[in-house]
């Protein structure tokens, strides 16, 4: 089904000032953002995350955002329950008659909405998983990435990770694809850096959010019961951090391992991104190095 619905989406790997962007835009359209986050979802995780809640407060205003600390940690959100409560936000930032934005770089997340997969709800599946987990890390690798669509999993070196995702996309494979999703109509704009500038900007991130509370805010989680195994769930930074904490890391294996697996996990995401304009999703790409004034202009002419 196609419609008129208007979106502006602003996308980007991590560390490209994603938030920022959008949210300077919506100071000027007077616009909401919904994040298209697999991980902003999650209350208490915010280092780890990236959320930079800082970037929501333009000129001394505070933009409303959607889909950010909404369920507890520990809980594993999915793309199903996302283009649910994707949706809903949709409508109630209709019903104000306020601009919406998409953001984030979960390209999962976002072609889910971007090419409104009609996706049906996966339950667990015992007998598939007790076949799985017979198989190597190598081996189940190859299966999830010789699927029709690859799921935009974080961390590849995770078994369970691994597991779940081929349970859906089997599940998926087989299930017929019926929903009342929309298909959305949508001007998408794309930050990108040369390879070495990203690198660079994702180094010295990383950085600052271990100098300033990352490592205890993993701590924190753990001593409100958050379980060792289900933070490595979430990958990268809570993966890495974790195992620091619980003795089995040092403070220089995991800067250098965390800092590695973030610049592999963006090479991902714009491998991602560049499939999704071979699908046909255009996106106007913007270069990282213009002044955020000059990103604007450029947004707001496309607009008109």
């Amino acid at each position: 089904m196609t419609n008129n619905r208007k979106l502006i989406t602003i996308l980007g790997p991590t560390a490209s000032g994603k938030t920022q962007l959008a949210a300077q835009l919506a100071y000027q359209l007077n616009a909401e953002i919904i994040s298209a986050d697999s991980r902003q979802v999650y209350r208490g995780m915010d280092l780890g995350t990236g959320k930079d809640l800082d970037d929501y407060l333009v000129n001394g205003v505070k933009i409303p955002y959607h889909l950010i600390d909404i369920v507890n940690p520990g809980y594993e959100y999915n793309i199903y329950e996302f283009q649910k409560d994707f949706l809903q936000a949709f409508q109630d930032i209709k019903r104000k008659n306020n601009r919406i934005i998409l953001c984030g770089g979960s390209g999962m997340y976002l072609e889910a909405i971007l090419m409104g997969y009609q996706l049906q709800q996966v339950p667990n599946d015992d007998e598939l998983r007790t076949q799985l987990n017979k198989l190597s890390d190598k081996q189940l690798r190859e299966i999830l990435l010789s699927c029709k669509v690859a799921h935009n999993v974080t961390d590849l070196n995770d078994r369970k990770r691994l597991i779940r995702a081929i349970e859906i996309q089997r599940a998926e494979n087989d299930q017929p694809k019926s929903s009342n999703l929309p298909s959305f109509k949508s001007l998408n704009f794309g930050i990108h850096y040369k390879r070495e500038e990203l690198k660079r900007r994702i180094t010295s991130r990383l950085k600052y959010r271990l100098k300033n509370g990352m490592i205890e805010e993993v701590r924190r989680l753990l001593e409100n019961g958050i379980m060792p195994e289900q933070l490595k769930f979430y990958g990268l930074e809570y993966k890495f951090v974790t195992q620091h904490v619980m003795g089995e890391i040092n403070y220089n294996d995991l800067f250098q391992r965390l800092n590695s697996a973030i610049h592999q996990f963006s090479k991902r995401q714009m491998t991602w991104f560049r499939r999704m304009e071979k699908k046909g999703i255009e996106i106007n790409w913007i270069d990282g190095k213009m002044s955020a004034k000059e990103k604007l202009e450029y947004i707001i002419r496309k607009l008109k």
